[in-house]
C-alpha cells in the first residue's frame, strides 16, 4: 500500500484549526450579551451610588447653610447690643447721688416777729440729739441686764491623788472611807482603786473634782494627812483643767 493510500485511510482532522476558530467564535458570541449586560449594570450601580452621595452632601451643604446664617444674625444682634453700649454715657450707667437740700435761712431787713425767729433753728434741734441719748442708754443697760443675767463661767479641775499607808497591814477600806468623809464646798469625789507598790503595800489612787476658787491641792493634802494613824503621805499624780 502506497503512503498516500494509507493517509487516506487514517483519520486525521486536517480542519482542526478552522474548527477551533468557529467554535472560539460560537461561545464568544453566546456569552457577549451576558458579559456586557453585567458591565452596563456594575457602571448603572456605581451611577446610583454616586447619586445618593451628592444628595447627601446637598443636604449636609445646606444644614451648613442654615448654620451659618444662624450664627451670622446672632453676631449681628451681638454687634447692635456693644454698639448700643458704647454709645450710651457712663455717667447715664451710675446714677449720681441726689444732694441734701440745705435749708435756707429766712432773713429779714429788721423788726420781724421774733416768734418767726424762734421757729426757725439754724443749727437743728436739740430734740433730736436727747433721743438719740436716750434709745443709747437703753440699749447699754439692755445689755448691762442680759450680761448680768448669763452665769458665770466657773473653773474646775481634776485631780488624781495618790494616797500611801504606812505599811502592808494598814485597813485600806478605812483609809478610804477617811479619805472621802473630807468634805468641803466645790469638792466632789470620784472613782478609786487600789495600785500595788511592793512588798504587798498597795496606794489609793482616788479622783476628785474641785472648783479652783473654793479648793486647792494644798488643803486637800492638809485634810487628808490629818488621818495619820492611816495614811504616811499624800502625792498629785495628775492635775487637768476641765
Amino acid at each position: 500500500m502506497s503512503g498516500l493510500q494509507c493517509l487516506a485511510t487514517e483519520n486525521i482532522w486536517f480542519d482542526k484549526q478552522r474548527y477551533d476558530e468557529a467554535e472560539r467564535r460560537f461561545y464568544e458570541g453566546a456569552n457577549g450579551p451576558a458579559v456586557q449586560q453585567q458591565q452596563s449594570s456594575s457602571h448603572g450601580g456605581g451611577d446610583q451610588e454616586l447619586i445618593t452621595r451628592m444628595k447627601s452632601l446637598e443636604l449636609e451643604n445646606q444644614t451648613l447653610h442654615k448654620v451659618v446664617e444662624n450664627m451670622r444674625a446672632a453676631l449681628e444682634k451681638l454687634e447692635s447690643r456693644v454698639a448700643m453700649l458704647e454709645k450710651t454715657p457712663a455717667s447715664a450707667a451710675v446714677p449720681c447721688a441726689k444732694a441734701a437740700p440745705v435749708q435756707q435761712a429766712k432773713v429779714t431787713n429788721g423788726g420781724g416777729d421774733k416768734a418767726d425767729d424762734d421757729d426757725f433753728d439754724l443749727f437743728g434741734s436739740d430734740e433730736e440729739d436727747e433721743e438719740a441719748e436716750r434709745i443709747k442708754q437703753e440699749r447699754v443697760e439692755m445689755y448691762a441686764a442680759k450680761k448680768a443675767k448669763k452665769p458665770a463661767l466657773i473653773a474646775k479641775s481634776s485631780i488624781l491623788l495618790d494616797v500611801k499607808p504606812w505599811d502592808d497591814e494598814t485597813d485600806m477600806v478605812q483609809l478610804e472611807q477617811c479619805v472621802r468623809s473630807v468634805q468641803m464646798d466645790g469638792l466632789l469625789w470620784g472613782a478609786s482603786k487600789l495600785v500595788p507598790v511592793g512588798y504587798g503595800i498597795k496606794k489609793l489612787q482616788i479622783n476628785c473634782v474641785v472648783e479652783d476658787d473654793k479648793v486647792g491641792t494644798d488643803i486637800l493634802e492638809e485634810e487628808i494627812t490629818k488621818f495619820e494613824d492611816y495614811v504616811q503621805s499624800v502625792d498629785v499624780a495628775a492635775f487637768n483643767k476641765i
